[in-house]
């Protein structure tokens, strides 16, 4: 199970629709990841075309050499964290554990690694990535990728048939690279960020149509790439369970770098700033904060919950959401899920990164730009929750109203039914 819960299918009624998939098989190519947004998103797809009636399959790439799943150190973790994926098969992959003495990955991978250059590395292991076993015989009728690096495997599993390729790009990904390299030991020469953003323009070449997932990445990858087809899709989030006004102070993290500099950031400039408030930090960014700064970690050990079965629960006795977000690229997932609780939001600005700026002036959000003011915010939430002012109906606040809106399954839906047809009839 991911670190956000156990993900709940959404109602839907399929014969609502007119662009329907029935004896059609989708294929969904995306990274072996859970714990963190991006699967989040690759869960809803899944959700959608299913709801449509296609016949779904997920094809998980390992973005390190290992063993063959369901072998090795990474993959019993995949799959136990990610058994509700709600596909019809599961297929697995990854560069095979021989690669790490291939002399080409040294030379076209690993080099170019240990200059932080992360797109070619990524492009390099999935070019090592076989087909897995069976997969032939599949009959594909629509591929749903997922980040650009996918996109080798995805060429050889097409190389005798057709079938059109939908790239969901998360994000333009050159820049999270760059965030990332912070976070790691690289050597001069560092790579550029136009190093990085033309492997990715190269690959996304190759994908029929481009969907994003957030206003920004829409916006500079249609000025980048005016030729290719485009869409502006927000993910369908499954909703947290309606806040009930309770006596909690919450904010949900994964261990991703640009989630642990938000939380030092609470912890050592906001908190010192609201003595006597208490909040309760959930999420496995605990191992993050105690591997980077343990003195900060044991200073504050008493506000990590850690990783939780169910993260709706969190939501349901908040009386408050947190969102210190510094820095990062691309849509919050965690923002989306925090929108769907309907509990007042205290957040800064980039919180809202890739949304319409509108987000912001909703009646229940408190933004933020600074420390101080973010101090003084908490320490008013602290008082209404301490004089028993509760939320009496969440599911009618702003926030809520805007989450079902925007990220609502039924949107999400009628979104893909729409390119899936485009596809599928060209």
């Amino acid at each position: 199970m991911s670190q956000f819960g156990r993900i709940k299918t959404p109602s839907f009624s399929p014969s609502s629709h007119r662009r329907r998939l029935d004896g059609r098989t989708v294929a969904i190519v995306h990274p072996a990841w859970s714990s963190c947004g991006s699967y989040r998103v690759i869960v809803s797809q899944a959700m959608a075309y299913r709801a449509l009636g296609a016949r779904v399959v997920s094809i998980a790439v390992m973005d390190a050499p290992t063993a063959d799943a369901p072998y090795g150190e990474r993959w019993p973790r995949y799959i136990a964290e990610s058994a509700d994926l709600p596909v019809d098969k599961r297929y697995f992959s990854g560069p095979p554990t021989r690669s790490w003495a291939s002399f080409s990955l040294l030379k076209n991978g690993w080099w170019p690694l240990i200059h932080g250059d992360q797109a070619s590395w990524l492009i390099e292991l999935c070019k090592r990535a076989p087909l897995p076993e069976g997969i032939g015989d599949e009959r594909i009728d629509l591929v749903h990728a997922n980040h650009f690096f996918t996109l080798p495997l995805v060429r050889r599993m097409l190389r005798n048939r057709r079938a059109p390729v939908v790239l969901e790009t998360h994000d333009v990904q050159a820049a999270q690279f760059i965030l990332r390299n912070r976070d790691g030991f690289f050597v001069p020469p560092y790579v550029r960020f136009p190093d990085l953003l033309a492997i990715e323009l190269e690959w996304m070449q190759k994908a029929d149509y481009c969907v994003h997932l957030n206003l920004e990445e829409h916006e500079t990858f249609q000025r980048l790439l005016p030729k290719k087809r485009h869409a502006l899709i927000y993910p369908a989030v499954p909703p947290a369970r309606p806040s009930r006004g309770g006596d909690r102070i919450l904010t949900v993290a994964s261990g991703h770098y640009p989630n642990y500099l938000g939380i030092k950031w609470l912890l050592e400039e906001v908190l010192p700033l609201a003595p006597g408030v208490s909040i309760d930090i959930v999420g496995d960014v605990d191992e993050a904060v105690r591997k980077r700064d343990k003195s900060l970690f044991d200073a504050h050990r008493h506000l990590f919950r850690g990783r939780v079965p169910q993260i709706e629960s969190a939501y349901e006795q908040a009386g408050c959401v947190l969102l210190p977000t510094l820095e990062g690229y691309g849509l919050s997932i965690r923002t989306a899920e925090a929108l769907s609780s309907g509990a007042p939001l205290i957040a800064t600005p980039l919180a809202f990164r890739g949304l319409d700026a509108g987000v912001q002036r909703l009646r229940n959000v408190t933004v933020a730009t600074d420390a101080p003011s973010f101090a003084a915010a908490l320490r008013s939430a602290h008082a209404r929750i301490e004089d028993g002012v509760r939320t009496t109906d969440s599911r009618a606040s702003d926030t809520r109203q805007f989450f079902d809106t925007v990220f609502g399954f039924d949107v999400y839906v009628d979104a893909l039914a729409e390119i899936s047809a485009m596809m599928l009839t060209a």
